[in-house]
């Protein structure tokens, strides 16, 4: 039997004993406790289920309501092949409306984590694979990058044109073009050249099976990152069902990210995998895989020095291993890349840098200076940088020192960079969790909640067409 049975067993055991009189008798405080558990357990239970079922009413929403899916896409009909089996149930829904139902989903899952230890593990992993099916048989929903993916492919395979020195506007007779979201159309790619090796061998495909290639990708992909954190919780006892509970029941992660097809999942896999491989001590392995994280997304970065020097003792051995791992990825991408690309691939740092500044409102510091009126001089952005730069060293220095644990220091790096970033975009919040979920840490824990929130607030913004006036 399960921890979480053995705990809803004993309370409600309890609570029949205090009730009859049965055995020792119970005071009025243990009673109180009892009831108190027995609420929660409920409570946690009703959350749980509901985030798949009110991701189902969603994704049935996406059908027929355009501010939930790309605005590339015309919903009367919905291209052809990518509205799924939920067409035929559709509803539509104003934006208010909307809004609700994301406010509710929001709220269901701050709950479900809330009394995750409570929860029978069994229905936390239904409820995760639940949520899961029905965004990848849904619509794709809120972005357009999907579509970006296969216009760099297109362009790289198809086209012999490199997509990192170019944007989609050299492609737009091609049928994918009507699909590239506004912004990304003259945008060269901003994604690892590992990534756009992978998405070559969809290039040629049907846009509708190109969608959905990305999606099953992605929702695999959070499937494997999910057992990854369950092993690896293990290993640190922590509570590994209210690990995949943080990621898996995230609107962010599955609605947004797996519903969206998009590739931070794939980097995910891959570094939380290099982080279970660092845990295992397995360190030219684990080098290897965070590696090769970076060239699926440039974010995967952000943990490699923290496994690096991750531990207390300094192991010259740990070190060197971990260096070749590192070396040899970095080696086989680097030659592979200059020969598709030439030396397109350095461009990848000066166009993140456009991207960010395009960033307005979406973000914590583009909030502040919009609302202020403020205009954003190129020394407030350095000072940004600056900051982040030191809080990582900070950071960095602490774990070296043995007074910081790595992976929390990781964690602490992660939501840094989503506070201080220019351009932050709701899915964002996915690179966070899995380092969360390997914590006990409850200060990181809320940090999550918090960074959450500032991701659903983006979310829900983007449904109202005036949001721009920010």
């Amino acid at each position: 039997m399960s921890a979480d049975a053995t705990l809803g067993a004993t309370t409600d055991r309890a609570l029949e004993a205090a009730a009859s009189g049965a055995g020792t008798a119970a005071t009025p405080a243990q009673t109180l406790r009892w009831l108190r558990a027995a609420a929660e357990r409920r409570v946690g239970v009703i959350a749980t289920a509901s985030v798949p079922l009110i991701g189902l009413f969603i994704c049935m929403a996406g059908t027929r309501t355009p501010v939930l899916v790309p605005q590339s896409i015309a919903l009367w009909p919905l291209a052809s092949g990518m509205a799924g089996p939920l067409q035929y149930i559709g509803i539509s829904l104003s934006v208010g409306e909307t809004v609700v139902a994301l406010m509710v989903l929001i709220a269901a899952y701050l709950a479900a984590i809330r009394y995750a230890d409570q929860v029978p593990t069994r229905l936390t992993v239904w409820a995760i694979a639940a949520f899961t099916l029905i965004v990848l048989i849904g619509p794709p929903l809120f972005s357009t990058d999907v579509f970006s993916y296969q216009a760099y492919a297109r362009m790289f395979a198809h086209y012999h044109i490199n997509p990192y020195v170019h944007g989609p506007d050299t492609i737009a007779l091609d049928p994918i073009y009507n699909y590239v979201g506004a912004k990304w159309i003259a945008t060269p790619s901003v994604y690892g050249p590992l990534f756009t090796f992978l998405s070559a061998v969809f290039a040629m495909t049907s846009v509708a099976f190109n969608e959905f290639a990305f999606k099953l990708i992605a929702a695999a992909a959070s499937a494997g990152t999910m057992v990854l954190i369950w092993k690896a919780a293990k290993r640190r006892g922590v509570s590994p069902a209210r690990g995949i509970a943080l990621f898996g029941l995230n609107p962010m992660v599955t609605l947004y990210a797996v519903g969206g097809g998009h590739n931070d999942m794939l980097m995910l896999l891959l570094s939380t995998a290099g982080v279970y491989a660092t845990l295992l001590h397995r360190d030219r392995g684990a080098g290897a895989l965070i590696t090769t994280s970076v060239a699926v997304k440039l974010t995967g970065a952000i943990v490699l020095p923290f496994a690096l020097i991750s531990d207390a003792a300094h192991s010259r051995c740990r070190w060197r291993s971990f260096i070749v791992g590192t070396a040899a990825v970095t080696v086989l991408v680097a030659t592979a890349s200059y020969l598709a690309f030439g030396t397109g691939v350095l461009h990848l740092a000066s166009t993140l840098q456009t991207v960010q500044a395009e960033g307005a409102w979406q973000s914590l510091p583009g909030v502040v200076f919009s609302l202020a009126r403020v205009p954003v001089a190129a020394g407030v952005r350095f000072a940004d940088e600056a900051l982040l730069a030191g809080i990582v060293l900070w950071l960095l220095w602490r774990v070296w020192k043995g007074r910081l644990d790595w992976i929390e220091a990781a964690a602490w790096a992660t939501f840094a960079v989503l506070a201080t970033a220019w351009s932050l975009l709701p899915w964002y919040v996915c690179w966070l969790m899995p380092l969360v979920a390997l914590t006990s840490e409850r200060r990181l824990w809320r940090v999550a909640t918090v960074a959450t929130l500032m991701c659903s607030a983006i979310m829900i913004a983007t449904c109202f067409p005036s949001s721009g006036w920010l």
